[in-house]
């Protein structure tokens, strides 16, 4: 069976089974993506996981994104335009050897909430605490949402497009009060531009 043969019917299936769940469907670079609401997020993982002719047993992934500097690439014809965070989910079934990405866009841009998918795939345990650490996504009904990547008094969410590449704070060892301790990054901001210099027909063949 051809991979475009087995794209085609499985997005026919999706389209069939998920029905009015299905906000949209994007057949790119040889993988389907579909989108679907934030609220609808926990019924469609177990229809995706369950239904015998879609069979997506396994969470290869989960991250999160931030969408502020996209513009308008999201599709307007969906009302996701101005959604700013975002969890990508990557499943694939084993067993029917085909996959699949899944966007699910919070619909609060300040307190990004989105439902948590651990019971359905325990694996998505580590990756929703990877996404609350470094996007500040809240995955709701998550048994232990904490930080797992960044140290201890963190603040802020380190892979978000608005957050300084400096930090905010920085550590280093007090030799007289025998610790390590924080302080404000003493380092100032900075916009680094490389200055490149080529050669005249640089790269061109030789004749």
């Amino acid at each position: 069976m051809s991979t475009s043969f087995q794209q085609e019917n499985l997005a026919k299936a999706l389209y069939s089974v998920l029905a009015d769940k299905l906000s949209s469907l994007q057949a790119q670079n040889g993988e389907l993506t579909i989108v679907v609401h934030a609220d609808d997020i926990c019924t469609v993982s177990e229809t995706l996981r369950d239904n015998p002719v879609l069979g997506f047993d396994t969470l290869i992934d989960l991250c999160g994104i931030d969408y502020s500097t996209y513009g308008d690439t999201l599709s307007a014809k969906n009302s996701l335009r101005g959604k700013r965070f975002a969890a990508i989910y990557h499943l694939l079934s084993v067993n029917l050897n085909h996959r699949l990405r899944v966007r699910v866009l919070a619909e609060n841009n300040d307190i990004p909430v989105i439902d948590s998918v651990t019971e359905i795939w325990p694996a998505a345990n580590w990756f929703e605490r990877e996404a609350f650490d470094l996007y500040g996504i809240v995955f709701s009904g998550h048994p232990d949402l904490r930080r797992i990547l960044t140290d201890y008094g963190f603040i802020g969410n380190p892979f978000r497009k608005d957050f300084p590449l400096t930090g905010y704070v920085e550590m280093r060892y007090d030799a007289e009060q025998k610790r390590v301790i924080y302080q404000p990054v003493s380092i100032e901001p900075r916009e680094i531009t490389p200055h490149v210099i080529r050669e005249e027909h640089y790269g061109d063949s030789e004749s």
